[in-house]
């Protein structure tokens, strides 16, 4: 079979081996300006516009990607050389792949190279919304001070160098800044990251650095920018090389990156577009009024229980999501987990069978043909614990219930945070923060406590007795006894059902 590369060029030679975009690409206007061009944003917001661009009628709601870092050169070389085309693998749970070829990406810039052209974009009149998927620790919160962290050498660069910056709120304060002078209408600024209340969020940190760096922008952007919530879910695995490389033995489809996920998806999104919004409900999005409980279940569910999985997973020596959860205690512990622990803090969920959500979730995890690695699960784990697990652990603490399933996944953490494995296998942490907590756990083998000294991660939760006994006592047992025991021990207590 001949191979062939993935481009416009060759869309018609490969349209009889795999789906491809039945829309004309070259129609398409960009509307969308999106910062974040990972394997997420390309298994979720630009499948489900890829899925409304083949209503011929829509044309104003391509996306033009951006890659805001240096990190990022791999994949906007790769998506420019493949006129932004990128197959999804959609790996079921028997094992079969639904493939198919993403054409919504109209647009590739890298704003390493050309700040400027960046910002031009984001201001053009044609674009309406720029959305963002800049993973949790992208927001420049301080979970110590509740605040916007000046502090980051990125943001003085951006307040000392505006028409270069490295962040953003340097991109996103300038554009809106032209917007402003050139008096082009407003636009909708959505986060597709996990972050409860994300449009808050990204509202309350856009205005901190523009009070200081444009004060003038502030009314503007109160009354011309809107900041919907979200909820976004879609397991999206890093892609292997193997993936690649069947696509290319099977379909003869050469495609440099493709993107893996799993078939569930989920966006739901309040309906607050300032100037206007794709009809994403017609393929499968649903808009509502208010997206805090549904964020709440999916962040303190389904994004604390990979992390769980993860950081247990990754101390006894696994390698993939999958292996986690098929181990027989860790899964009891994280139904634990989620019975006792989460469910109390959720509230009533209107029109959600909880039970048959956690069931589901339990599913996912253990769908053998993602191989999520644990290793990106527990990356940024600093960013991650303060947004899926410590927000449960207060409301708990706050109505005396139990935190120690939740007090033992902080202890595992901060042995996982010393570098080896069970077996004395190096693991691989990637966190921005990684020498301080690498610091901060090696204290902790003499001092437990002092790994929740890092303030800008637990706050002030190093004053609650409830808690750091919980967590002294989980702490003890893992160095005593290892995470298996330590799990059958703590299911002995607080299994309620399998």
């Amino acid at each position: 079979m001949k191979n062939y590369k993935l481009n416009s060029a060759n869309l018609s030679n490969l349209s009889e081996r795999i789906a491809v975009p039945q829309y004309d690409r070259s129609k398409v206007k960009t509307g969308i300006v999106h910062v974040g061009i990972g394997g997420f944003h390309r298994a979720h917001e630009a499948f489900y516009t890829d899925q409304l661009l083949h209503d011929n009628s829509v044309t104003d709601w391509g996306i033009c990607g951006v890659a805001l870092l240096d990190f990022d050169t791999k994949i906007y070389n790769t998506l420019k050389a493949q006129d932004g085309l990128y197959t999804l693998i959609v790996k079921q749970l028997d094992g079969t792949h639904a493939n198919r070829v993403i054409g919504s990406i109209v647009e590739c810039l890298f704003a390493p190279e050309d700040p400027i052209k960046v910002i031009e974009k984001m201001a053009s009149p044609e674009v309406k919304i720029i959305s963002l998927t800049i993973t949790e620790g992208g927001y420049n919160y301080n979970e110590a001070t509740k605040a916007f962290d000046f502090t980051n050498p990125l943001i003085q660069h951006d307040l000392e160098h505006p028409d270069s910056p490295k962040t953003i709120f340097g991109y996103l304060t300038q554009a809106l800044k032209l917007r402003k002078e050139r008096n082009i209408i407003g636009c909708t600024i959505q986060s597709c990251d996990n972050i409860q209340g994300n449009g808050h969020m990204t509202k309350k940190m856009l205005l901190s650095y523009v009070t200081t760096a444009e004060p003038e922008l502030v009314a503007w952007i109160e009354n011309n920018v809107s900041f919907p919530n979200a909820m976004v879910d879609r397991i999206t695995p890093a892609t292997a090389p193997i993936d690649s490389t069947i696509l290319s033995e099977t379909l003869g489809v050469d495609d440099a990156w493709p993107v893996v996920c799993e078939p569930f998806k989920q966006w739901v999104i309040e309906d607050d577009f300032i100037s206007g919004r794709p009809a994403w409900e017609t393929v499968g999005a649903q808009f509502v009024d208010n997206v805090v409980p549904y964020e709440k279940m999916k962040l303190s569910l389904l994004n604390a229980g990979h992390s769980v999985l993860g950081i247990l997973g990754a101390l006894i020596g696994y390698n993939t999501i999958d292996q986690s959860v098929s181990n027989p205690n860790i899964s009891a512990f994280l139904n634990a987990y989620m019975d006792v622990e989460v469910t109390p803090t959720l509230g009533d969920l209107e029109g959600i069978n909880l039970e048959d959500y956690k069931k589901s979730l339990l599913e996912r995890f253990g769908n053998i043909n993602i191989k999520d690695q644990i290793d990106r699960i527990c990356s940024e784990s600093s960013a991650k614990f303060p947004i899926f697990i410590l927000p449960t652990v207060q409301s708990q603490l706050e109505s005396k219930g139990s935190v120690q399933l939740a007090a033992f996944v902080v202890a595992a953490w901060a042995i996982y945070s010393l570098g080896k494995d069970e077996n004395d296998v190096d693991l691989i942490i990637k966190d921005a923060m990684q020498l301080e907590l690498k610091e901060k756990a090696l204290e902790a083998k003499t001092n437990p406590t002092a790994f929740l000294e890092i303030d800008s991660i637990f706050g002030n939760l190093k004053t609650s007795s409830v808690f750091v006994e919980a967590y002294i006592e989980a702490y003890q047992d893992i160095e005593k006894h290892g995470i298996e025991v330590g799990v059958k021990n703590r299911n002995a207590n607080h299994f309620t059902k399998i």
